[in-house]
């Protein structure tokens, strides 16, 4: 018999004749990340199964719990036997070491050459435990302990307990996008939502100094380390926009500054993504929650750019965001007190019904062609992993 981990897909068993792309983008993903671990991954369509642990089973389970694409994590025992008397023993030494008064038997049967059913062996092997130990009672409803009875094709799985993953689809199955990371509290919410998603994140910072200070960098530096968790790394492109806001402020009427800022922006985000194979813009607004955020706003602003715009917050409430920004602990950092491009320069009045046409004359009194141009060409980019021995930022 022997101990291992089994892994459960949730919803990447709905993809059918894609199954095995997804799955293999998973089995990459958990490599990546077990990759100081001597184990080996064996995976079918419906279970994958790591082994050779080294009964370092917390510390590779805290990994596994950081990876999309995972529904359950379970430490489970492989016996090579579909005999029922067999499993019926192994389960009774298994359980002799556990405290528990009621128990019950869940039974999983993909193997259909098996003639019992899954309720007829769950039956069999409950009615075999009482005997053996007569002090418990079966409880299906509320049971101290629950044994679960997995019969596939190559063999017996059975486990007692289950951590839940974080579901969602494997990191890279679906592509790349490029996230508009600021320092505030939404962007990097919208970020962790679009891994989940299976998307691949590169990240995009507008620095504006003297404006902006060097701890503003570095707190946006911090919050891409905490998603490069999730996306296994994140390159990190750092634009310059100190030029293109200084423009703006001087020959744009105040009540436009936003929209333009952000058109301008945008204009930008899409030349990255494109350079560098992302598919969508994934950026933090949220439906009114500013100015440039109304429903007229962004329409103004998304016009510039042709690539799609997802913004995976745009319907949540304010409380809804930080609460999930405490989940994956991105909130502390994101409510430290250095600002960011979108907090300064901010007028009394920002428009909130922006006109496009407006938009363009006024755009026609700064170069910004070639502002945008300067400021592509002269960007930093910034290699950002997790790993603790290394430093969490790494120049290409």
């Amino acid at each position: 018999m022997e101990k291992l981990i089994l892994i459960k897909y949730g919803e990447l068993t709905t993809k059918k004749d894609n199954i095995n792309l997804f799955i293999h983008t998973l089995k990459q993903n958990i490599q990546k990340k077990l990759k100081k671990e001597k184990v080996t991954i064996e995976y079918d369509k419906g279970r994958m199964f790591i082994r050779g642990l080294d009964n370092n089973f917390e510390t590779i389970i805290n990994n596994l719990k950081e990876i999309f694409g995972i529904h359950e994590i379970v430490i489970c025992y492989e016996l090579n036997t579909l005999d029922l008397e067999t499993i019926q023993q192994e389960i009774l030494d298994l359980i002799k070491e556990k405290e528990f008064q009621s128990f019950k038997v869940e039974t999983k049967r993909s193997n259909k050459n098996i003639t019992k059913t899954s309720v007829e062996i769950s039956s069999e092997i409950g009615a075999f435990l009482l005997k053996k130990k007569p002090q418990i009672k079966v409880d299906v409803h509320n049971p101290d302990l629950t044994v679960h009875v997995e019969l596939r094709m190559n063999g017996t799985y059975i486990y007692f307990d289950k951590e839940s993953g974080l579901g969602g689809y494997p990191v890279g199955s679906l592509g790349k996008g490029l996230l508009m990371l600021s320092g505030g509290i939404d962007s990097p919410v919208a970020g962790y939502m679009a891994i989940k998603r299976g998307v691949k994140l590169e990240a995009l910072y507008f620095e504006s100094p003297p404006h902006t200070s060097i701890e503003a960098k570095n707190k946006v530096i911090k919050l891409a380390k905490e998603l490069s968790k999730y996306n296994n790394d994140i390159k990190l492109h750092v634009i310059g926009f100190t030029e293109i806001q200084e423009s703006i402020y001087k020959n744009i009427p105040h009540e436009y500054l936003i929209t333009i800022m952000r058109r301008m922006m945008y204009r930008i985000a899409e030349i990255i993504a494109l350079k560098n194979n992302a598919k969508v813009l994934i950026n933090g607004e949220s439906i009114g929650q500013v100015a440039s955020q109304t429903l007229t706003s962004m329409k103004a602003i998304n016009e510039v750019v042709k690539i799609p715009v997802i913004r995976p917050v745009a319907c949540f409430d304010k409380l809804e965001i930080i609460a999930l920004s405490k989940k994956i602990k991105t909130y502390e950092t994101s409510i430290l007190p250095y600002e960011d491009c979108c907090t300064i320069f901010v007028p009394e009045h920002p428009v909130i019904n922006p006109d496009p046409k407006l938009c363009s004359l006024y755009e026609e009194k700064i170069p910004y062609k070639d502002l945008i141009y300067k400021a592509i060409k002269n960007h930093e980019i910034i290699k950002i992993t997790s790993e603790e021995k290394k430093s969490f930022a790494e120049f290409l």
